[in-house]
């Protein structure tokens, strides 16, 4: 499957210059609309297979900056088209893709895929051929080793140490905090990897892991599982989960009659658990949801109505902007500012200028010159509440009036 988005009418293209030049509040008549050859960018993403229920919301995402890129003046004064292919939530097809994107389609730039396996294989393409290669949602920095490979997400060198501290700290400020947790997750890399984190943190503060289980990713039957998390009956439950599972794990324990305590998500896809019963109360991670402070940010309340009307001509479950959504929003960011910032198409330069800057993102400003390209960590934890995801710790980041719900 190939989408390609770029090739615009000069009155599209004009359109989309007014709406951004309202945002940067210069006059429109000095913005020229970008012309000549397209600048082709190439990537892949999980249309299909088990991750393809968040990769939609990131191709949703990356068709918003294109647009929004083209409306200011492109990549250089030309145009961007996004070249866009499906991995079919497979790392081995991953990387035939990229290899095809750069050898055969000839791609000026890429993108990263979504998920932490996809990404490991399209980084061995781009560092075999000296490519950029901007990403958003790996989850094992420390296995980001090339040099040309930028986060879009501020996950921070070591989220397997920093993010099972918040979580923790945020159960600890319950009236009665967990003294037992169920640790249940995916053998997918990054899962694994956080789950494995959270083992080690937990253990440290004194939370007793009562039950580590660990499943095949993509797996659908949870019988067997829910029962023994029944039995194990923790204070805690803490899934690592991609996509529908987490769905699938508390529709399986509904059925024993049994609703956890309190817990926690890691990559849900997040329309679904939102808008689910079995979802009531429960915990995510995340980087940005469309509240306070978030929403004061320069274009965030812009990006977030186009992802709205979008995702709700898209027929998402769940049409709001969150951290999936934003984490492309920041890819496409830092690409911009780095073809800028080197004033050339040229990857090597675009690495040396995002080494040496700080870029503006929906996440705010980020930088790069910490162990694997990373800066500082600054997850979050939300919950659904009302059938909404709401940021709820750090408390610094909660919406006026929003706080935690334990049981």
């Amino acid at each position: 499957m190939i989408d390609r988005l770029g090739a615009w009418p000069r009155r599209r293209v004009l359109a989309g210059m007014v709406g951004a030049t309202a945002a940067l509040g210069a006059p429109a008549i000095l913005r020229a609309a970008p012309s000549g050859k397209p600048v082709r960018v190439g990537g892949t993403l999980s249309l299909t297979g088990f991750l393809a229920q968040t990769a939609q919301i990131h191709k949703i995402a990356a068709e918003i900056m294109v647009e929004e890129i083209n409306g200011r003046n492109g990549f250089l004064g030309r145009p961007v088209e996004y070249v866009l292919l499906d991995d079919q939530s497979k790392p081995d097809v991953a990387r035939s893709l990229y290899e095809k994107l750069i050898t055969v389609d000839k791609v000026d730039l890429i993108q990263g895929p979504y998920a932490t396996a996809p990404i490991l294989a399209a980084m061995g393409v781009a560092q075999r051929y000296n490519k950029v290669i901007i990403q958003s949602s790996m989850g094992i920095p420390k296995l980001q080793t090339y040099e040309m490979a930028f986060p879009a997400t501020p996950f921070g060198p070591n989220p397997d140490q920093t993010y099972p501290n918040v979580i923790l700290d945020a159960m600890a400020s319950l009236p009665t905090p967990p003294k037992t947790i169920v640790i249940l997750t995916s053998k997918f890399p990054s899962a694994q990897f956080m789950a494995q984190g959270m083992r080690e943190q937990s253990e440290k503060r004194g939370v007793k892991v009562v039950l580590y289980l660990e499943y095949e990713s993509g797996n659908r039957d949870f019988g067997a599982i829910a029962a023994r998390v029944k039995e194990a009956n923790a204070d805690f439950l803490w899934v690592g989960s991609l996509g529908l599972e987490s769905n699938q794990v508390l529709e399986a324990l509904r059925k024993l009659d049994y609703t956890p305590k309190n817990s926690f998500h890691l990559y849900p896809a997040p329309g679904p658990l939102a808008l689910s019963p079995d979802g009531k109360n429960a915990l995510c991670s995340t980087f940005l949801e469309p509240a306070e402070p978030f929403m004061s940010r320069p274009g965030v309340a812009r990006q977030a109505a186009a992802y709205k009307e979008r995702a709700t001509k898209a027929n998402l479950p769940y049409a709001i902007i969150d951290a999936q959504a934003a984490g492309m929003i920041s890819e496409w960011q830092i690409l911009e500012a780095g073809v800028n910032g080197a004033k050339s198409l040229d990857d090597k330069a675009i690495a040396a200028f995002l080494k040496k800057n700080t870029v503006d993102t929906i996440y705010g400003t980020l930088r790069f010159d910490g162990p694997y390209n990373h800066g500082n960590a600054e997850q979050l934890i939300k919950q659904v509440q009302g059938g909404e995801w709401k940021v709820v710790w750090p408390t610094k980041y909660a919406a006026p009036g929003v706080k935690l719900i334990g049981s």
